[in-house]
């Protein structure tokens, strides 16, 4: 079992059963699909219904609601038929399970049926539950668990975007990978089908050109691509892009903050002669963002540096209530950084 595979959900008692990835779902007789990530959830229940499937096409598929549930209903649909079909039953709503559901639930756990497998969803919003999440996890029900925790941070949705391309066998260029990450960094499910179609409709490797053509709109107005511009130097497109992107809807603090994160991955790179797995293993980062780093800093002295990070904390403090005119904020950090000068100079 992989360090990745015991990813978990957080606060939650040491677990005797195995834990299972999601992009890799197997059955048993009880499968916890813990943790709130609903993408990560559906694919998983998604890729047990497929595995059972496989195995046989008869496969009997039920599905319940713990929260809205009938008395005797999870015996009844995971009783052996006439005809002794295997029997998948996913359960939702764990997380709001009524009094009925977790007695009856307990107690199949003790006598789990022959042939069948129930999926039990619960997303971790609640301690509704919690007794039977723990039963299943000290082994009660010969069952297994794949933790879905929550995708919140740049580094885990470039990680799952990563994954839906390498599972595809599909590669995509570095560049290419972080436009599109950038281009639906708020919705999970929305990179999650970015990503499908990309690999559905291209049939060689995908670069940066392919992405922009397929989102270019959403590209464009990327906090990414305005903190690129500046940093590359090129004051004219970054006021364009900041100002397209205003236009469009961007919130000011997000752009503040993509300029923000470039920044401080240029200075913790900044003076270090080390190879750029070697540094980004040690700084917990990956190699190419190492490289486009040390790209990003050609040009760049320590004090053009420095001035760039005090606007961009300025910036920040005056988009988020210290000012009164955030997109002047914006555009002067931008001026800043682009022309590596101090404003109206």
């Amino acid at each position: 079992m992989t360090p990745a595979l015991r990813r978990s959900a957080p606060a939650k008692a040491k677990s005797a059963i195995p834990q299972i990835g999601w992009r890799t779902p197997q059955p048993a007789p009880i499968v916890l699909v813990s943790g709130p990530e609903e993408v990560c959830a559906e694919r998983a229940i998604a890729g047990v219904r497929d595995y059972l499937k496989s195995e046989d096409p008869s496969l009997e598929v039920t599905d319940v609601r713990a929260d809205d549930y009938a008395a005797g209903t999870l015996l009844a649909v995971t009783s052996p038929s006439l005809f002794g079909e295997p029997r998948l039953v996913r359960v939702g709503g764990v997380e709001k399970c009524s009094d009925t559901f977790l007695t009856e639930a307990l107690s199949y756990l003790a006598h789990p049926q022959d042939g069948a497998t129930v999926v039990l969803r619960h997303t971790g919003a609640s301690v509704r539950g919690k007794k039977l999440l723990d039963a299943i996890r000290a082994g009660q029900g010969n069952g297994i668990e794949i933790a879905c925790p929550a995708i919140k941070r740049d580094s885990d949705r470039f990680d799952f975007a990563v994954g839906e391309f390498k599972a595809a066998q599909k590669r995509i260029a570095p560049v290419a990978l972080r436009s599109l990450v950038s281009a639906f960094a708020d919705d999970l499910t929305e990179l999650a089908a970015a990503c499908q179609q990309l690999i559905a409709d291209v049939p060689g490797d995908i670069d940066e050109r392919t992405v922009e053509r397929y989102y270019g709109g959403r590209v464009e107005t990327s906090a990414f691509t305005v903190a690129d511009t500046a940093i590359a130097g090129h004051y004219g497109q970054a006021l364009l892009a900041l100002r397209h992107a205003l236009a469009s809807g961007a919130d000011p603090v997000p752009l503040v903050a993509a300029v923000a994160m470039k920044l401080r991955t240029m200075a913790r790179v900044a003076g270090n002669r080390e190879s750029s797995s070697a540094l980004a293993h040690r700084l917990g980062m990956k190699d190419w963002q190492v490289d486009r780093a040390r790209r990003d800093l050609v040009g760049w002295t320590a004090a053009s540096l420095g001035m760039a990070i005090h606007a961009t904390a300025r910036a920040d403090a005056e988009v988020k209530g210290a000012s009164r005119d955030a997109v002047f904020a914006l555009e002067r950090m931008i001026t800043i950084i682009a022309t590596r000068q101090p404003y109206g100079r």
